[in-house]
């Protein structure tokens, strides 16, 4: 056990080092910005392709393996359901994210930047 615990955290490590060592981090802002870019380019797409793939393997498992024994039909939609509700965990984790970055302005160049809306029409000229 200590082994495996050992290995995966090595692996991990290993991994993780180009994304840290390419983080060229200047201010507090840049922080944030690398982990809320961190998390929306590699983790989120992870988990959901995880997701996915249990759900289709209950599919699999339900319809095909299973499509006589009562039992695997049983494992199957149970697995399915996992996999909908890793869906549902991961888009609003996903949610919150893009919440939390358009509310703190992290690398958001584009959103609301203060000041009065301005139209595109000069009223009274």
């Amino acid at each position: 056990m200590k082994k495996a615990l050992v290995l995966t955290s090595g692996i991990f490590a290993a991994l993780a080092l180009p994304l840290i060592s390419l983080a060229a981090v200047n201010n507090i802002s840049d922080v944030g910005s690398f982990i809320i870019n961190t998390i929306n380019n590699v983790f989120v797409p992870v988990i959901f392709a995880i997701a996915f793939i249990v759900f289709l393997w209950g599919a699999f498992d339900s319809f095909i393996l299973g499509a006589n024994n009562d039992e695997k039909k049983d494992k199957g939609k149970g697995l399915m359901l996992w996999g909908l509700i890793g869906f549902f965990v991961m888009v609003s984790i996903w949610g919150l994210v893009n919440i939390l970055t358009g509310t703190v302005s992290f690398g958001n160049n584009t959103g609301v930047t203060g000041g009065t809306p301005k139209a595109g029409v000069q009223v009274g000229q």
